[in-house]
């Protein structure tokens, strides 16, 4: 039996120039770029409150949020760009790909979820460093956790809503899940909204 390869079609950094130069945003799946699907208003605004609740929790420590711009290396020369990631390590000011991350959000679309649920899943669990994968809902307010305390371990699920608040032991925080959702036209299951 035949089995015909795949033949990458560009390297890790030929796609880093050549991503440079476009003007809509691409992930590199080892092999060549795929285009990010468009985004909706709501999911730029889960994505800023993410980014924003962990910037002012994370100021007085020696971690860092980045996203959506900053990829992660997963397996072999795919690089994926979370809505959100963690870092502890030192990142030079130059690097493509952060070092280091210990969590990762990945907000929803309509287009996005098999990959986020199933391929970045993987993906994310073969990073040895990423303790903590949070898939948020774009349609509802509810975080899936996938945790896991060491790099071989299987994840973790754990199912969090409205008045739930997410804790990141990684790296000594909390936040209320309503806050990833200020700003957003969705009606809570008692009649009121998070907006």
């Amino acid at each position: 039996m035949n089995i015909a390869l795949r033949k990458p079609r560009m390297t890790r950094d030929e796609f880093f120039v050549w991503a440079q130069a476009q003007t809509d945003r691409y992930e590199f799946d080892g092999f060549e770029p795929v285009a990010m699907t468009g985004g909706t208003a709501r999911h730029d605004v889960i994505t800023y409150n993410i980014r924003a609740a962990l910037r002012s929790r994370l100021k007085a420590g020696g971690c860092r949020p980045f996203g959506p711009n900053a990829g992660i290396q997963t397996i072999g020369d795919v690089v994926r760009y979370p809505d959100a990631l963690v870092t502890c390590d030192k990142v030079p000011d130059n690097a493509h790909t952060i070092p280091g991350v210990v969590i990762v959000f990945e907000v929803l679309s309509p287009a996005s979820g098999r990959t986020d649920r199933i391929v970045k899943l993987r993906e994310y669990w073969a990073v040895p460093t990423v303790r903590r994968y949070i898939i948020v809902e774009h349609n509802s307010i509810d975080l899936t956790v996938l945790s896991r305390h060491q790099a071989d371990e299987d994840w973790t699920a754990t199912a969090l809503t409205a008045h739930d608040t997410l804790e990141l032991p990684e790296v000594n925080i909390k936040v209320p899940v309503l806050e990833f959702y200020d700003d957003v036209d969705l009606r809570l299951p008692d009649g009121h909204g998070a907006a």
